[in-house]
């Protein structure tokens, strides 16, 4: 796992700043970790361990060490298909019908527990920090923060809304317009039900993008959806409410003759790396059962 390191500049040097302002001006800690850096004296100055108040000359080399920390799922041999890795982040190309983490409803056989025995398999330790969520029945891009500055950064970007987020999807009918947005605000009618809704009142903003990418006659049309904000379920609500549900998503309206969840893939995600902010682009390609469920598709509307 990488730590944070910085040579200090001849103008540090001049302005005769201390350790804990170069710190400030460097880098964009979390509160949570600014405190773990101070309790558990995390820095060192030319590989010594010192205290934030002292003034280092030029050329000086700080480093803020990263705790080691762990996670305590346990191991099951559930698959992890990397699509990135390195020492801060793992980006996941997740399967269908696996949820991300333990819940009261799914309380084993998740993500996390398949990650831990990829930890195990590739001799490493670090605590399991979702940056996004994925639905259950949904593929594709997940993010794992090796550590929680690299979480607390890719969340901030998320909430900023700096990153770019794609999804692509089968729906049920023919969508007339190529590109079109949904703003339409989403809640929870029922706080006892899972299912979410288009709600003037009490809805919190929801916007999304969509492309229409091929047309499978006046049955089926493939779309690319970009979200602009992250609500539990938006997609599908947004497009279940203009009468163009997910193939294969029942609760939302969607027929399962094709495909047994939805059609719902999450295809595209470029943000900053949260140690070098250099910019990342990752792609997933669509899985075996939408490419299967679109092949269907195709045979049936040219019949």
């Amino acid at each position: 796992m990488s730590n944070y390191s910085h040579r200090v500049t001849e103008e540090e040097e001049r302005e005769d700043l201390t350790i804990n302002q170069i710190l400030r001006r460097n880098f964009t800690f979390s509160s949570r970790f600014k405190t773990k850096i101070k309790f558990q004296k995390l820095v060192d100055l030319n590989g010594e361990q010192s205290p934030g108040y002292l003034r280092p000359k030029a050329g000086d080399e700080i480093v803020v060490r990263l705790p080691e920390e762990t996670s305590d799922f346990p191991m099951e041999d559930i698959p992890v298909s990397p699509l990135y890795e390195d020492e801060d982040i793992l980006i996941i190309d997740k399967q269908p019908g696996v949820t991300v983490h333990p819940t009261k409803g799914h309380p084993s056989h998740t993500l996390a527990n398949g990650i831990m025995k990829y930890m195990h398999d590739t001799d490493q330790s670090f605590k399991i920090r979702f940056a996004n969520r994925l639905d259950m029945d949904t593929s594709g891009i997940v993010i794992v923060a090796k550590n929680a500055n690299s979480q607390n950064d890719i969340s901030h970007q998320m909430r900023n809304q700096t990153t770019v987020k794609k999804y692509r999807a089968v729906v049920l009918g023919d969508v007339k317009e190529d590109f079109f947005t949904i703003d339409l605000p989403i809640g929870r009618p029922f706080e006892d039900q899972v299912q979410r809704s288009v709600m003037a009142e009490g809805g919190k903003d929801a916007v999304t993008d969509v492309q229409v990418l091929e047309h499978f006659g006046d049955r089926y049309t493939l779309v690319e959806l970009t979200l602009h904000t992250g609500r539990t379920h938006q997609i599908r609500v947004h497009l279940s409410h203009i009468g163009h549900p997910i193939a294969g998503d029942q609760l939302y309206g969607g027929d399962d003759s094709h495909i047994q969840r939805q059609a719902l893939h999450s295809c595209y995600l470029k943000f900053l790396h949260p140690m070098s902010h250099e910019p990342l682009e990752i792609r997933s390609e669509l899985p075996e059962d939408i490419q299967k469920c679109i092949a269907e598709i195709k045979n049936e509307s040219e019949q």
